[in-house]
């Protein structure tokens, strides 16, 4: 069966109410280990803009490898929220240690938090990869939106929800000049065969549209993974780049659709961000130091 009809199947196999936030995630985790086909990774740094050549592991590369994890995850009978439609809000990357690009890795997912937001549910997805000899050298933790009606709450009593990390417009001050990127009508089905994130919102305006999209968006892992590979770019130009360990938090604010325009720009020298031809801001990001692993 065809990788998307199979993902399609698994997630139509299941019923879901309602999710509650309230409940405790899941405690399933699960594990695999990996080592990078070469093929594969070409292929990636191509798409996404990252150079040629490097012994290391582009910094989002991992949470590629580790993506059949997080499908099983996902269709698995216990995670509360329903795969299809499921949009990605956010990530927050810690790297620790440079990756290479033949090392062993050892990976794992599981469900972390559930969170009540203003358009629906949203669950926390920790990744991590380790060394063969059980060293933690990176790890993310994302979110994912299951957009439902939400039961109205009253301001005094009502969780705390973080504005930034809803799928959908911001004001923000003028943008800083940037760079133009062209993105093709395709470029879902392309990354989709990169990632194996087949998700309908992706592929075609067709399989968008019956989750409110009018055209197929831009997966926000490739956003991303643009712009990371934009600054890598510079950061290999410059005179004082290292290895330290690093902390990224790229939030997505409105869905890219496709085919369209976006400009990248960086506001700051650790600050990035993408956005519209009439400004409208798709992604936010911002890197900087971090803590020893946990």
């Amino acid at each position: 069966m065809p990788p998307a009809l199979a993902v399609l199947r698994a997630a139509l196999r299941r019923t879901h109410s309602r999710p509650d936030p309230s409940a405790p995630p899941p405690p399933t985790r699960l594990t695999t280990t990996r080592t990078t086909d070469p093929d594969h990774l070409a292929a990636y740094r191509r798409l996404c803009g990252f150079p040629a050549g490097h012994a290391t592991l582009p910094l989002p590369y991992p949470h590629v490898l580790a993506f059949p994890l997080s499908m099983r995850l996902m269709t698995g009978r216990d995670f509360p929220l329903p795969l299809l439609g499921l949009v990605h809000t956010s990530i927050e990357i810690d790297q620790y240690k440079p990756i290479r690009s033949t090392e062993e890795l050892h990976l794992s997912v599981r469900t972390t938090a559930l969170t009540p937001h203003r358009r629906g549910t949203e669950a926390t997805l920790l990744t991590e990869a380790a060394s063969a000899d059980g060293e933690l050298l990176w790890q993310s933790r994302s979110t994912y939106l299951a957009r439902h009606k939400t039961r109205p709450t009253s301001t005094a009593s009502a969780p705390r929800t973080e504005p930034e990390s809803a799928p959908e417009p911001e004001s923000t001050p003028a943008p800083a000049p940037g760079e133009n990127w062209q993105l093709p009508a395709g470029l879902g089905r392309r990354y989709a065969s990169v990632s194996g994130d087949r998700n309908p919102i992706h592929l075609h305006a067709l399989t968008a549209r019956p989750f409110g999209f009018p055209r197929a968006i831009a997966h926000g892992m490739w956003t991303a993974a643009r712009c990371l590979a934009e600054r890598e770019r510079g950061e290999t130009r410059t005179p004082t780049h290292t290895h330290a360990p690093t902390h990224t938090r790229i939030e997505f604010k409105a869905p890219v659709p496709l085919p369209t325009t976006v400009t990248y720009s960086t506001p700051t020298p650790h600050t990035f961000e993408l956005r519209s031809p009439q400004g409208k801001l798709h992604l936010t990001g911002a890197t900087g130091p971090t803590d020893a692993p946990p």
